[in-house]
């Protein structure tokens, strides 16, 4: 099996965002196929704005640390646009990462690009390093549009240039996410939303269910609230243990 195999749709897998090897291995500990990371978390974690292209160094530093971590999962890293303009130096930055998908954006400082500037950057990345599963990722409802159509044909854009994925976040009507399900004929990726669970996402179509932020942007909240617990004398929240976090410097999960 690939990672593009588990890629079905209507059969969604679950892709959890990690930004850091603990919180990746501890993903693999649980079964997960695949782990991913989060643009905002690795940024936030370094004191860096998401969407800034200020992260690529610490994007590329991690990718290679969960490497070398031999997770015995799948691994895909968010690259924000890439980091560049140019679709030859973002080509190289992917074919050095090692890993087995990437996730590439259309949009930069909160906005939108030329779908061809970014059709140009997929089709030079699958060139350069034809085994990574590329994930288009289009941003029109991310940034709070409407336009189902410019998601259309932004994504419809990013299938002709090469890309075996589209994501659309921020799409959470089930008539829309099945419209981009039904008119692109790659497999479809959506963030995680309380409002449509995996039954429901799969009926509609999709392949792949991200996390995104979510896991991080809970942890930051888990230790505040446990900051503020031991502050004011509350009962203190379920934490890892101390020894399990230890032992995740040697936990290697067995490949699936």
């Amino acid at each position: 099996m690939t990672f593009a195999d588990l890629h079905r749709p209507g059969r969604p897998f679950v892709l959890p965002n990690a930004w850091d090897v603990a919180s990746a291995r501890l993903l693999a500990r649980e079964g997960f196929p695949a782990v991913g990371t989060t643009s905002l978390g690795v940024a936030a974690a370094h004191g860096l704005a998401d969407a800034s292209r200020s992260g690529g160094e610490a994007t590329a530093r991690l990718a290679r640390d969960l490497v070398g971590a031999r997770l015995g999962r799948y691994l895909t890293v968010d690259i924000e646009d890439g980091f560049s303009d140019d679709p030859a130096a973002v080509a190289e930055f992917v074919a050095g990462l090692g890993v087995d998908g990437v996730n590439i954006e259309d949009s930069t400082r909160g906005e939108l690009v030329d779908p061809k500037a970014a059709a140009r950057k997929i089709a030079a990345v699958k060139e350069a390093a034809p085994a990574v599963f590329v994930n288009a990722r289009t941003d029109v409802h991310w940034l709070g549009g409407t336009d189902l159509d410019d998601t259309l044909a932004r994504l419809a854009a990013y299938a002709e240039a090469g890309a075996d994925g589209v994501f659309a976040p921020g799409l959470a009507d089930p008539g829309a996410i099945e419209a981009v399900a039904v008119e692109i004929a790659l497999p479809l990726n959506v963030l995680a939303t309380p409002a449509l669970d995996l039954r429901r996402l799969g009926e509609l179509g999709v392949a792949r269910v991200s996390t995104g932020s979510l896991l991080y942007r809970a942890a930051l909240g888990r230790a505040v609230d446990t900051a503020l617990a031991v502050r004011d004398g509350l009962p203190l929240p379920g934490a890892v243990s101390y020894a399990d976090v230890q032992a995740l410097a040697g936990d290697v999960p067995p490949a699936e």
